[in-house]
């Protein structure tokens, strides 16, 4: 590391509780979001901006959603792509059934009522746990997907029920330019990230975690578990119905229910295990590995001289996603955000490797 923390001491209750207490930190973070905001935009070409960047973040919304009731509550969830279809066709409602309505109150309302939907499906985490609960999410992202392609209600009855998203306009301006849409989900991420990160160390994120680490424990000293459960099946469904909304607005320009199948949910927790469960930044670096990978693995063999056939390179990727999961889960549970942390222990220490 190019500085140290030895010396420094917090002299109040703020610098102590302070979610980056170095000013170096905070001095990196300011100069990546100065970058994101300012350089890439202006530097990054259509392609890395509308088909990499801009479903990277989306995609990193919603795994942040999962993370939150998986990694931070414990509970077991697999109707993420459910939750996101939620979102998606109510703010395509909204959208087209009230014109007038900001953009961004459509995406906050339609995040709400996925909220309210997580809730409902949420319900059985009061009696179940572990597998069972996984199944009955699992069965929500069933009944979700057939729900939405059986109801001509939710795609205004087109023929195909594959619909279009009516043109973008925040403040008055048009979001058509891959730039801006780009610059639009960027700080729709950052603004709830910052949202998950406060509500993590409040009241409620302490409750989830007790609940995680022991429900009885934490039932003895005053948390009561069933509130805690379904607040985190709230917050994280109104995170994916966001996300959803984004994918269909700001990514696909469409709604279609194929978009948010079973795949979504597995997509979107591979990124929660391999980037490390309860934790903010394993979640953004799951998202990056899970949707540059299949880029690296079609790029890679053709730097060194093989020809690979698409149907090759997608049986590999799944093949490197099934061993990545599995060394995850059996060498290092906490992902990618752990062996980051440990590459900085050592580089703090260094080179006093004793006193690690």
């Amino acid at each position: 590391m190019f500085y140290r923390e030895s010396g420094r001491f917090a002299t109040s209750h703020a610098d102590l509780l302070a979610r980056l207490p170095m000013r170096e930190d905070r001095i990196i973070l300011v100069l990546l979001l100065c970058v994101a905001y300012l350089v890439v935009p202006n530097v990054a070409s259509a392609y890395l901006l509308g088909t990499i960047l801009t479903p990277l973040l989306i995609l990193s919304l919603a795994a942040l959603g999962l993370n939150l009731v998986m990694g931070f509550a414990g509970q077991a969830s697999l109707g993420t792509g459910g939750f996101m279809a939620v979102g998606a066709y109510m703010s395509y409602k909204m959208a087209t059934n009230l014109p007038d309505l900001p953009i961004i109150v459509v995406f906050i309302v339609s995040g709400v009522i996925a909220s309210a939907v997580g809730v409902l499906f949420g319900l059985p985490s009061l009696r179940l746990r572990a597998f069972y609960l996984a199944i009955a999410t699992l069965a929500a992202q069933f009944f979700l997907e057939w729900l939405f392609f059986k109801v001509p209600w939710f795609w205004n009855h087109h023929p195909s029920g594959v619909v279009s998203t009516p043109e973008v306009f925040v403040l008055g301006f048009s979001m058509e330019g891959p730039a801006n849409r780009y610059l639009l989900v960027l700080t729709i991420v950052v603004v709830m990230t910052i949202i998950a990160s406060n509500l993590i160390r409040s009241h409620v994120g302490r409750a989830w975690m007790s609940i995680r680490d022991n429900e009885v424990a934490a039932e003895i000293i005053g948390i009561r578990p069933y509130l805690g459960k379904l607040t985190a099946f709230a917050v994280s469904s109104f995170y994916c119905g966001v996300a959803g909304a984004m994918w269909a607005f700001l990514f696909l320009g469409s709604v279609e229910i194929t978009a948010f199948s079973i795949e979504m949910s597995f997509r979107v927790m591979f990124m929660i295990i391999i980037g490390g469960l309860g934790s903010i930044a394993g979640t953004f670096l799951g998202a990056a590995f899970v949707v540059l990978l299949p880029l690296m693995l079609s790029v890679a063999p053709r730097a060194i001289g093989l020809s690979l056939s698409t149907e090759a390179v997608s049986n590999l990727e799944i093949i490197i996603f099934g061993l990545l999961i599995t060394f995850f889960l059996i060498v290092e549970p906490q992902g990618l955000a752990k062996l980051v942390a440990t590459g900085r222990e050592k580089l703090r220490a260094w080179p006093y490797p004793y006193l690690q």
